[in-house]
């Protein structure tokens, strides 16, 4: 890509990620993070994102019917708390919740909070994974809000969550809408015994993937991730898996070339500010003519489940 030249129409939006460990108890765990965002905005964040599922561990490491109980209604108790915060700072926030929608019916939904706290909308997460220690179809039903954008005060931002980070259809389709950063909030790390052998190149290769997002449609890139070593008990206190997962920390935020512009330690608890020139994304999408020179008369295959 040239050398970036001096343009009169920067505009700089300072974000917010933050990470942490979660406890059994959802109170503690929406107290921390509302003391971890509210950091964040007194360091200037005008956007603040949180990673997926921060009022519970992550209980989908086993099918359990008692952990339905932890899913809340929206407006709920979390979003009146973090509208509150929205408010006070003039921040839009970015939360990742467990939705009861309906009795039986419960999605993995983020949404998305204006800096004067009103609720902009929500997004529910479309790809739901379902492998060992990830089994979240016995919890959440597909999504049904498509792929979104919200132009907020902060400027236009897109969320996907998660297993929808692997999918380079989510990312255009809400770059399409006019998102300059996509915000996924995530929970995502090792089984600890395959650490060894494969950790690098699983952290590496979903690193790699949402960088490629940014290229790919000339944005910004925030990921949130959890830490901690979680391991989730069963009625009678005892751990469902030997192992459980260990959670990869390293939110990052990339640029619309792909290059990592900050990224947040391993194990520790974290508030990442980052400053995020938004005309970098004009820039990109005018010397990188993705978008211009797509062939959307070409592409009727997607549609399909294999070319067979």
């Amino acid at each position: 890509m040239p050398a970036r030249r001096t343009d009169s129409s920067r505009r700089t939006v300072r974000v917010g990620i933050t990470q942490m460990p979660c406890t059994a108890d959802p109170v503690v765990n929406l107290d921390r993070q509302v003391a971890l965002a509210r950091r964040a905005m007194k360091q200037g964040a005008r956007i603040v994102c949180t990673q997926e599922l921060f009022r519970s561990q992550y209980f989908c490491q086993v099918e359990d019917h008692r952990f339905f109980d932890l899913a809340e209604t929206i407006p709920g108790p979390s979003t009146e708390a973090l509208s509150a915060l929205a408010r006070q700072h003039g921040a839009v926030v970015v939360a990742s919740l467990f939705e009861k929608r309906a009795a039986g019916l419960y999605h993995n939904t983020a949404v998305v909070i204006e800096a004067d706290g009103t609720i902009m909308g929500i997004y529910r997460k479309m790809h739901i994974p379902d492998d060992p220690l990830y089994y979240e179809k016995f919890y959440f039903t597909p999504g049904d809000t498509g792929f979104r954008a919200w132009p907020t005060s902060q400027g236009t931002i897109g969320v996907l969550i998660c297993w929808d980070q692997w999918f380079p259809e989510g990312a255009r389709l809400t770059a399409l809408q006019g998102a300059e950063i996509l915000f996924y909030p995530t929970a995502i790390g090792w089984h600890p015994k395959e650490r060894t052998a494969y950790g690098r190149a699983q952290h590496d290769a979903w690193e790699l993937i949402q960088r490629s997002h940014a290229v790919a449609n000339g944005c910004y890139v925030c990921a949130a991730n959890r830490i901690g070593h979680e391991r989730i008990l069963d009625a009678r206190g005892k751990p469902v898996s030997r192992d459980g997962i260990q959670f990869w920390g390293q939110s990052f935020v990339a640029s619309p070339d792909g290059q990592i512009v900050k990224r947040a330690p391993v194990e520790r608890e974290s508030v990442m500010v980052v400053d995020c020139d938004l005309s970098k994304v004009e820039y990109s999408r005018t010397h990188w003519p993705f978008l211009r020179d797509r062939r959307i008369d070409a592409y009727g295959g997607l549609t399909r489940r294999f070319a067979d």
